[in-house]
């Protein structure tokens, strides 16, 4: 039996109909930065054969969407709808959709896959060229009541029976980017000494997906010692507070001179990444994670003859079901990154709250919309 539902409807300017919804929309005069909004907009509707159209039961913030906000991203202009990650039941579905059906309940990959480009074919779903990390950037996001999804075939995924919201809402980018740009990109082995610049969501995503491979040390650094607690918690071995300015210094003297196996900069600060420069060892990777707004200088003029390897990703999703295999069995508990959970109405007191993490202690929040 269908049960129909009453949305609300406002007259566009053609004088016809038009369902709304309530959203987070990214606000700005020009470039530069930008405010988020909790408004209405119109619902989603199916605009090609392979949308589908879900309603959002879980979202998240991340901190991607803080850089959107201080206007380190261009590309997102005013009036997006931001977000990437969530959960939801689909109730719309294009003619070629196969994969899903009406009722059911899908994670929201942060990436867009046609699963037909040469780029999806070699498993950079990060670039494909007909998706790749739109939602939230190029099309509107999941931060919202409905969002409509392209290529929902590539870009969905079955939710499991008996599966945590609360986890499964990490595999939609947190812990998928951590462990592909992190982990696989810095070739983490057994054994290796292992440094991560940033003890963040997505910092944590690598500590906990690093220890898949049993290396001998985990040295955290970040300048909020709450952080570092939880680092220590979920398996650090050493933790390095850099807001003196001595952090590299510190983790050489850890390290006894030699450096680091891999250093992933999971930040996206200049500052971070010239910790990771100046403490990758001979041989080493750098392995960058976090998202750049502004120039960073390579310092080859110390680097050039250390035989290391530099890195960057975005994250392709590719392993998010191996990751669901994992999560499911209880080896990684990825819900232990959420701190703070929300309503979606209350959205703008979740941006304030994790745009103030060290006051809030904050870490990830949560935003369900019941």
């Amino acid at each position: 039996m269908t049960i129909a539902t009453l949305e609300p409807k406002v007259e566009s300017a053609s004088g016809k109909s038009v369902s709304i919804m309530r959203a987070l929309v990214y606000r700005t005069s020009g470039n530069g930065p930008g405010k988020p909004s909790w408004e209405d907009q119109p619902h989603p509707t199916i605009q090609h054969k392979e949308d589908a159209i879900v309603r959002i039961t879980m979202t998240t913030i991340c901190g991607t969407d803080l850089h959107i906000l201080k206007g380190d991203l261009p590309a997102v202009t005013d009036g997006r709808i931001l977000g990437h990650e969530g959960i939801g039941v689909i109730e719309k579905i294009g003619a070629d959709v196969t994969r899903f059906k009406v009722g059911d309940k899908v994670i929201i990959s942060c990436v867009t896959a046609c699963l037909k480009c040469d780029f999806c074919r070699k498993g950079m779903l990060s670039h494909c060229r007909n998706g790749g990390w739109i939602l939230g950037n190029l099309i509107n996001g999941t931060q919202a009541e409905y969002v409509r999804i392209p290529y929902a075939d590539g870009s969905l995924y079955p939710f499991p029976k008996d599966g945590d919201e609360e986890a499964m809402v990490m595999l939609s980018d947190a812990l998928p980017t951590g462990f592909e740009c992190g982990v696989l990109n810095g070739n983490v082995k057994p054994g290796d000494t292992v440094a991560i610049v940033g003890a963040g969501p997505v910092g944590l995503a690598v500590l906990l997906t690093a220890q898949f491979y049993s290396p001998a040390e985990i040295i955290v650094i970040d300048v909020d010692d709450n952080r570092l607690g939880i680092a220590k918690k979920f398996g650090a071995t050493k933790l390095v507070n850099s807001s003196d300015g001595k952090a590299a210094e510190n983790i050489m003297k850890l390290t006894g001179g030699e450096g680091v196996d891999v250093a992933i900069e999971a930040v996206g600060m200049p500052a971070t990444f010239d910790i990771c420069q100046a403490i990758v060892g001979a041989g080493g990777r750098l392995a960058n994670v976090g998202v750049h707004g502004k120039p960073v200088t390579l310092h080859l003029e110390k680097l050039w003859d250390r035989n290391i390897a530099l890195t960057t990703r975005l994250v392709d999703t590719v392993t998010l079901p191996m990751l669901l295999k994992v999560v499911l069995s209880g080896k990684v508990e990825p819900a232990k990154l959420i701190t703070h959970r929300f309503k979606l109405n209350d959205i703008l007191k979740a941006y304030e709250t994790f745009g103030n993490a060290a006051k809030e202690h904050a870490l990830k929040v949560v935003l369900t919309n019941s």
